[in-house]
């Protein structure tokens, strides 16, 4: 039996995560999160305040991989003077802090749950591992940051790493831009997006669970990166139109030109918010696929339509 630790276990993520690996016998998984939900609590899982000063030391003994779901992220309207520095507090100090202790005490393998972001947020053709990290955001930049003395580490220990980076991971309740899609859609609003042609890469809670549970233990995964996906692409508007049809409420989308909608969103100084509606990003998953001979198991519209179903 592999005996793990999930940090982050109460998070978007984490918590889907932790759910599955406490179901499967394969595994004996230990949830760590930075506060105890309301009403929450169990006999394998735990608060442990901020990561960069927590001692872990009576937990790390015989656990064999340690997986970093923990993380300062989906901050819509970020409110602090220094967001890099906070973020880099967070999933820079803290991972570290994490990751020496996990080191020492002979864990065998880190998984760090990072971003896309660390490639870049927009792109002209599909973002590859290999490519030039080019972070645009201060979210990151810190992963990045995080990623590159992860590596060090590990060349400098026994302890092997593996990096996934998802771009926006969309499922039941899920918080950022994919959870304001779906309030939109729900309250039947008028879009100005019925006409955007871009191509975005997600992936589904769903999947990319199965693709951190292929990264425990799977051979070929030992200190390589790996981006995630569901394999399909879909422009803004297809996007909207799967919500609606999933959530069985017909997204209400009119055709605006996207140049159209650039132009407004400059004067209005929201030019980054709707880059995220009108820009391509996608993601090359074909190392993925080939080398932990993964395949996502859910389509986009599956994984859609299983948002749903949850929440009713």
């Amino acid at each position: 039996m592999t005996k793990l630790i999930l940090t982050g276990a109460s998070g978007f993520v984490g918590s889907r995560l932790f759910s599955e690996l406490k179901q499967n016998s394969g595994f004996q998984v230990v949830g760590l999160c930075r506060r105890l939900p309301q009403g929450e609590g169990s006999s394998v899982l735990y608060a442990v305040g901020d990561l960069q000063q927590a001692d872990l030391s009576a937990s790390l003994p015989s656990v064999d991989v340690l997986i970093h779901a923990a993380a300062r992220a989906h901050i819509i309207k970020d409110e602090v003077a220094d967001p890099l520095a906070e973020y880099r507090r967070v999933n820079v100090e803290g991972t570290f802090n994490v990751a020496r202790q996990a080191a020492a005490a002979g864990v065998k393998r880190f998984v760090f749950i990072s971003s896309i972001g660390v490639n870049g947020n927009t792109n002209i053709r599909p973002f590859r591992v290999d490519d030039q990290p080019n972070p645009a955001e201060p979210y990151a930049q810190s992963k990045w940051e995080a990623e590159q003395g992860l590596m060090q580490l590990a060349a400098e220990t026994d302890m092997e790493v593996v990096i996934i980076r998802p771009p926006l991971v969309y499922g039941p309740d899920a918080p950022g831009n994919f959870g304001s899609l779906v309030r939109w859609v729900e309250k039947g609003v008028p879009l100005p997006l019925g006409a955007i042609h871009n191509k975005r890469s997600l992936v589904g809670i769903d999947n990319l669970v199965d693709l951190i549970i292929r990264c425990i233990d799977h051979p070929a995964a030992a200190n390589q990166v790996f981006l995630a996906g569901d394999g399909e692409d879909l422009s803004t508007t297809e996007l909207l139109r799967g919500v609606g049809k999933a959530m069985g409420k017909p997204a209400r989308l009119v055709p605006v030109p996207a140049g159209l909608l650039q132009f407004g969103a400059t004067l209005l100084g929201r030019k980054a918010m709707v880059q995220r509606l009108l820009g391509s990003l996608q993601v090359d998953i074909s190392k993925t696929c080939e080398l932990l001979d993964w395949k996502p198991p859910y389509t986009v519209e599956e994984g859609l339509r299983r948002c749903f179903e949850r929440s009713n």
